[in-house]
């Protein structure tokens, strides 16, 4: 059994919690543990039936996608293993090894030129990332060979870039590996020696990393009148991505004021039928779905991201909703092309997100491939924000409370004071690539499609 791939971006997990003890039986399709990534908490099924044999990850460690993190013996093994146990084989199980008399053997290739990777500084203790470690496995380089690789990243890490970088110059002959044979004389075994049938897979693995947490400086002194609270999993990652996307975007943010009157209206009137037809309470918030979407089409670069020094436009139009849960933590589900569903739709799915969100019952699924991204501060009473850029989006509107105040009216008589619903909109986008005149533009083009909402519109 293998970590699963669970999201384009998502190159690791972590094992929560196992749900089965070795020795038990599995169904297809069982759950067999819990696993965290960056984005959620899911359940992985088992993909045969069978016995669980052997678990090879304990909980709390990370594992890359596809590394080997369970043994699992279904009914096909089993009658493998009996086959072959009536083939007349020589015994492989446990044989013994005769002492032999030979002389150690030392060859040692060097390239002219070439550099012996031993002379380099020794990093040891050193952190390396799932992906690095893949990368070393595959390509066969052992730990004391990959201590000797100068790494660019904070705390001299290596990273993805420095060890291409030595793969291609060790192929290239600029850095030369000694390769080493030895025949030593071996020892006269008294007993036999137990050859495993099968040799395990290495998994690379790594304890979690609690960089964040190692970035504050600790308190020298607490008196009795403070609680110390420990940040869980999700709030640490919330809190890396939220300071890595300051660091990589260049925030921006304007405000516009609209006249949702009309809107309020229509929803107020049309919200008891809807709620009778369909079984689901219709909000504000897949009306303003609905708004960006169409505006996104008009605007396609709001509906892209940066890789380098490329913008990479994105066809599909994914908004991603922030969701407030009840331990007071965020996470954002996506409304999957957006634009393609009527309202009818775009309500439902909204629905269904909130409620599996607050649940804890998301997939990975359920919140990858976003292309833009809204939050509803107004849910909270809140007039306005300045929402932080989802990576790797370039902007995220926020949309604050619906407030009753007295405004001007344009009327074919003059003007007149009258009671409406005003709302601010705010635009946070990165200004590497987007300019305060499109930024601005986008939000006020979002709120005129508010302001011009049809009070006769229908929906079935």
């Amino acid at each position: 059994m293998v970590m699963p791939k669970m999201g384009e971006s998502i190159m690791e997990g972590t094992i929560l919690k196992w749900l089965k003890k070795v020795g038990d039986s599995i169904k297809q399709d069982e759950p067999v543990l819990e696993v965290a990534t960056d984005k959620v908490d899911t359940e992985v099924p088992s993909l045969y039936a069978g016995v669980l044999k052997e678990i090879l990850l304990p909980e709390g460690t990370v594992a890359a996608i596809g590394a080997v993190i369970a043994i699992i013996e279904t009914e096909a093994s089993v009658e493998n293993t009996l086959v072959e146990s009536k083939v007349e084989t020589p015994e492989i199980a446990n044989v013994t090894i005769e002492p032999k008399q030979e002389t150690p053997v030392t060859q040692t290739v060097v390239a002219n030129n070439a550099q012996d990777y031993t002379a380099l500084p020794q990093f040891e203790n050193r952190f390396y990332s799932p992906l690095v470690l893949n990368i070393a496995r595959n390509e066969q380089i052992g730990m004391a060979e990959l201590n000797t690789i100068p790494g660019t990243g904070k705390d001299d890490r290596v990273t993805k870039n420095d060890i291409l970088a030595y793969l291609e110059a060790k192929k290239s002959g600029k850095i030369n590996v000694p390769q080493v044979t030895k025949v030593e004389e071996t020892p006269k075994v008294e007993k036999p020696v137990e050859v495993p049938s099968f040799a395990k897979q290495e998994v690379l693995i790594k304890p979690v990393q609690e960089d964040f947490a190692k970035s504050v400086k600790p308190a020298t002194s607490l008196s009795g009148a403070v609680e110390i609270i420990e940040m869980d999993r999700m709030r640490k990652i919330i809190a890396q991505r939220m300071i890595e996307s300051k660091a990589t975007s260049a925030h921006v943010t304007s405000f516009v004021e609209a006249d949702v009157t009309n809107l309020v209206f229509w929803r107020n009137r049309i919200k008891q039928e809807f709620l009778k037809r369909e079984g689901d309470a219709i909000t504000l918030t897949p009306i303003f779905i609905e708004a960006l979407a169409k505006v996104l089409k008009d605007y396609p670069l709001l509906n892209s991201s940066i890789e380098g020094d490329k913008i990479i436009v994105k066809k599909d139009i994914n908004i991603g909703l922030a969701v407030a849960l009840p331990n007071g933590n965020l996470i954002v589900p996506v409304i999957k092309n957006a634009d393609q569903l009527n309202l009818v739709g775009i309500t439902k799915k909204v629905n269904e997100l909130a409620r599996k969100a607050r649940e804890n019952k998301l997939t990975a699924d359920d919140v990858s491939d976003g292309t833009y991204t809204m939050s509803n501060v107004g849910s909270f009473g809140n007039v306005m924000g300045t929402p932080i850029i989802l990576q790797p989006q370039i902007a995220i509107m926020a949309f604050g409370a619906v407030q009753k105040k007295p405004a001007v009216v344009e009327t074919e008589f003059g003007d007149a004071i009258g009671i409406r619903h005003l709302m601010y909109l705010s635009h946070s986008y990165d200004h590497r690539i987007v300019d305060g005149s499109l930024g601005g533009t986008f939000v006020r083009k979002v709120a005129d499609y508010l302001e011009k909402f049809d009070l006769n519109r229908k929906l079935w």
